[in-house]
């Protein structure tokens, strides 16, 4: 599933019209800055590694003492196990979901509405920012499907490259104001955050966080607005550099099962398995459900999660088929399987290696904060830092326990709503996947093109999405009450 981004080169425009196809000046500016990042940034592994020696460093700067440095890197490193593997498994549950077969007919069947290429890209804009607000996983791929899937109806003449910048505005605009946001389940699931991070956070539901009206209305403003941009920005058909166009191969692929060769195979096709699988699964659930509000109940990520593969399973309908996605799917866990034992021992550090005073890395920082900050200035300064943060440290819910330790802690002196602070974390965090190639890559590597073919687009989005998102984290947070942290 994931490729690496030029594992797909595409060869030069052959548009009838070369010239007419040019990008602006504003999508030259942006194809520039990628062909930077890809030349010069090094796989995501190596900046979190330098995050772990930095903060290292600075906790001994602190006056931490070097052996109490390491013994909380150790200490930490296995504490976030359960997280990782759960988010380990929302790439896993969207990724199976969207290869469904019937997912795959809903995908052709929404290709036969757009009568404009502009609408095309418009349509997959739409369709994946929906999706995201379920999963990050299924938007990602169910986006780029759809965008193949339109692509080939050639008498639409359908901007690929526009498409595939909409077919990301899931990870770029939407995800982390949805239900997979790696923040806000860390936070609403006491079991799965860090012993450190518990006391300075409490426990924060789904109702303090993405389900907060403020919430629901910013989320509603980037959707809206992301729509028009991705429509308006789309070249006409006179203009539209097409996937034909670029040489990319956008015919379906339909693998076949085959019949069963051995004995033993025949219980891999045998559907009644699924169905005493799903049923077996769907009874546990319907209690989770029955038993709490549904907000409490998709607010656990081990619900979460059984209910995509349960569906997912569902869907393949043959155990072979669910197996061979599943198959496909884990490649791109790779990155949360690695890097989130090596954040889980940054929060360790930041909060348990203390100087001769007793005094954490993370307090200091905090204190940094609040010395700086207001309450009113607390949520741009904190959506710049996050933002920019982001770019060099690209992972949503192991940034953040990078950063929770210390600006939650500043939160809490400057009476911010604790909630909140974690939505302007989420908000902030969507902006740099605009024109990260990281995040890019397995949406790549269904499209079949490279980051730099769809990051002029996106980088329109990211220069639109930016004052808008810290105007609205700003003048939202005087809605809001603080409240002091809620043990579970």
């Amino acid at each position: 599933m994931t490729l690496p981004s030029d594992a797909n080169p595409s060869p030069p425009d052959r548009s009838p019209d070369r010239t007419a196809a040019e990008p602006s000046a504003l999508s030259r500016l942006g194809v520039r800055f990628t062909q930077w990042a890809e030349r010069w940034f090094p796989d995501a592994f190596i900046f979190v590694a330098i995050a772990v020696v930095v903060v290292a460093l600075g906790a001994m700067a602190n006056g931490a003492p070097a052996m109490a440095v390491a013994k909380t890197f150790g200490d930490g490193f296995w504490s976030l196990i359960p997280f990782t593997m759960q988010m380990a498994f929302v790439t896993i549950g969207g990724y199976v979901v969207a290869t469904s077969p019937p997912v795959q007919a809903l995908i052709d069947r929404l290709a036969l509405i757009p009568k404009t290429g502009r609408g095309a890209v418009g349509l997959v804009a739409t369709a994946t920012m929906l999706s995201s607000f379920l999963s990050w996983g299924l938007s990602l791929i169910f986006g780029g499907l759809l965008a193949r899937a339109l692509a080939r109806r050639t008498e639409l003449r359908m901007d690929y490259r526009a498409a595939g910048a909409a077919a990301y505005l899931g990870l770029g605009a939407t995800w982390a104001m949805g239900l997979s946001s790696s923040a806000a389940q860390l936070q609403a699931n006491p079991k799965s955050l860090p012993p450190s991070l518990l006391p300075i956070t409490g426990v924060i539901p789904f109702t303090e966080t993405i389900f907060l009206w403020q919430s629901l209305f910013l989320a509603s403003v980037l959707f809206a607005i992301s729509i028009v941009i991705a429509y308006a920005s789309a070249p006409g058909p006179d203009h539209a550099v097409t996937a034909q166009d670029m040489d990319v191969d956008v015919a379906a692929k339909q693998e076949a099962l085959g019949p069963p060769t051995q004995p033993g195979e025949k219980l891999e096709h045998w559907p009644l398995l699924t169905i005493l699988l799903v049923v077996i699964a769907g009874g546990w659930i319907w209690q989770e459900f029955a038993r709490q509000s549904w907000i409490v109940a998709i607010s656990n990520l081990n619900t979460y999660n059984l209910l995509f593969l349960t569906l997912g399973l569902l869907l393949h309908w043959r155990p072979k088929r669910f197996l061979a996605s599943v198959a496909k799917a884990v490649p791109a866990t790779a990155g949360v399987l690695i890097q989130f034992p090596l954040y889980a021992s940054i929060a360790t550090i930041l909060t348990g290696a203390k100087n001769a005073a007793g005094q954490t890395l993370s307090e200091v920082i905090a204190h940094a904060f609040v010395s700086f900050n207001t309450t009113g200035s607390f949520p741009v300064t904190m959506g710049i830092y996050s933002a920019v943060l982001g770019f060099f440290v690209p992972s949503g819910g192991g940034k953040w326990l990078l950063e929770a330790p210390y600006v939650m802690q500043a939160a809490n002196e400057l009476k911010v709503h604790l909630g909140w602070a974690v939505m302007v974390y989420n908000a902030a965090e969507a902006l740099p996947n605009l024109i990260n190639p990281f995040w890019m890559l397995p949406l790549l590597g269904i499209l079949g093109i490279k980051a730099r073919d769809i990051v002029g687009f996106s980088f329109l989005q990211l220069l639109v999405h930016l004052p808008i998102v810290l105007f609205l984290l700003w003048a939202l947070a005087f809605t809001l009450t603080y409240h002091p942290p809620v043990m579970p």
